[in-house]
């Protein structure tokens, strides 16, 4: 590598995990060239990858930014993601030494010149370094055309796209050969992939990916219309895929779902749960939930407890309402706060009522753990169906994937051995 030796880069990644993957593979290009990763206090560069989803995101981007523009070692900072996307002017006004890139492609090309890195970059497999995880997310699709009312990303992320599909089997190849054993296919509407070059679909892709004879393949998430008959037999023909899916609902009541723009009703939810279930047996089933919509009153609110009870989800994701300027939802009557806040707790309670009752359930069970951290005092993994576990009295090594017997609950985390 030619440049300064020692030159180190930092990040730091708001939002979903599709920033996430993406810093990651910034991080794994710019590793390519030879730089370190580093913590902001000593880094000549740091990343931010913002988001934009509420009102309260973007002040979290601009706080993160003007934090690390006062560090008095005065690091640039390459702010991308999706904020930067739709307010690049704001992103610069914020200081002298911020540069705005929307294009994440071209986020390590820019840390590259900044760095008077010359050589071409040879990106490392995420794998292959510790920094990264054994549990790997790989982007697949980009963008959103649904345009849900409460939501900002069809204007930041753009419409729908998928990477090529020989892409990403080669990219899992590569995670495969490096020790990878779960893959995550992940997306912004992992629903909507399609092959830019054939038009394969994400069944299809799901298919081609279990080739590579990786242990585990796990989805991101899906929006509960694209969990069709199609999707659902290649899950259920490819034994790496996880029994385990992340289907946002929103709302259990279908006047809210409407006022949301959602594309369903409890109805067609209730009837899309049943033939995943059957379909997957097993399956295990995590959700969104929004709290406080403008429209949702009293009674709606109930609708929706009433709902996530009936369907009996394992995990239930509370977000209360967060205005989000620049989408029709901010212009409806806002409900206050503080309801906001004892809805999103009644909703909380039932999630974790709804969780108990799953982690006891595995008790006296044999289960499918991964390992993902090996330290002095215990091993931590995660299941196929997406539960975090402590294992006592075994030797194993990060990356193993082992059986073992549950033999209790403690904190939320399952203890086997």
């Amino acid at each position: 590598m030619s440049g300064s030796p020692g030159v180190a880069v930092a990040f730091r990644t708001l939002g979903c995990k599709v920033n996430r993957v993406e810093s990651e593979s910034i991080a794994a290009e710019l590793l390519g060239w030879g730089v370190s990763i580093a913590e902001e206090s000593e880094a000549d560069v740091v990343v931010i990858n913002t988001c934009t989803v509420t009102a309260e995101a973007d002040a979290k981007a601009r706080k993160a930014v003007r934090h690390v523009l006062r560090l008095p070692h005065e690091p640039l900072v390459v702010v991308t993601g999706c904020l930067a996307a739709v307010d690049a002017d704001a992103v610069r006004a914020l200081g002298a030494r911020v540069v705005v890139e929307t294009d994440k492609t071209l986020v390590a090309a820019r840390v590259a010149d900044h760095l008077a890195l010359a050589e071409p970059a040879s990106p490392l497999v995420r794998a292959g370094s510790a920094a990264f995880r054994t549990r790997v997310s790989v982007k697949i699709q980009d963008g959103c055309d649904n345009f849900c009312t409460y939501c900002i990303v069809p204007y930041a992320r753009g419409v729908p796209r998928g990477e090529p599909l020989a892409a990403v089997v080669a990219e899992v190849d590569s995670l495969v050969a490096a020790g990878v054993s779960e893959v995550v296919l992940t997306g912004i509407n992992l629903g909507r992939y399609r092959d830019p070059a054939s038009g394969a679909d994400l069944a299809d892709l799901i298919r081609a990916v279990a080739t590579t004879g990786v242990t585990r393949l796990r989805l991101s998430s899906i929006e509960p219309p694209d969990l069709t008959p199609h999707l659902l037999a290649a899950l259920a023909e490819t034994p790496a895929a996880c029994h385990h899916l992340h289907v946002p609902l929103q709302s259990g009541c279908d006047e809210v779902l409407s006022a949301m723009g959602r594309a369903y009703t409890t109805s067609r939810y209730r009837e899309i749960v049943l033939a995943s279930r059957e379909a997957l047996p097993g399956l295990t089933l995590t959700t969104d939930v929004i709290a406080g919509f403008p429209t949702e009153t009293a009674a709606h609110h109930a609708e929706t407890l009433a709902f996530a009870d009936e369907i009996g989800f394992s995990k239930l994701h509370v977000f209360r309402y967060s205005v989000r300027p620049g989408t029709p939802a901010a212009e409806l009557v806002q409900i206050e706060p503080s309801v906001r806040a004892e809805r999103a707790a009644h909703l909380r309670e039932l999630g974790e009522q709804q969780r108990a009752a799953f982690l006891e359930a595995h008790v006296g069970t044999q289960t499918e753990v991964l390992v993902e951290t090996v330290d002095a005092d215990s091993v931590t993994g995660t299941t196929r169906d997406y539960v975090r576990v402590t294992l006592v009295g075994t030797q194993l090594a990060r990356g193993d994937v082992t059986r073992a017997e549950v033999v209790g609950v403690c904190d939320g985390l399952l203890l086997a051995r």
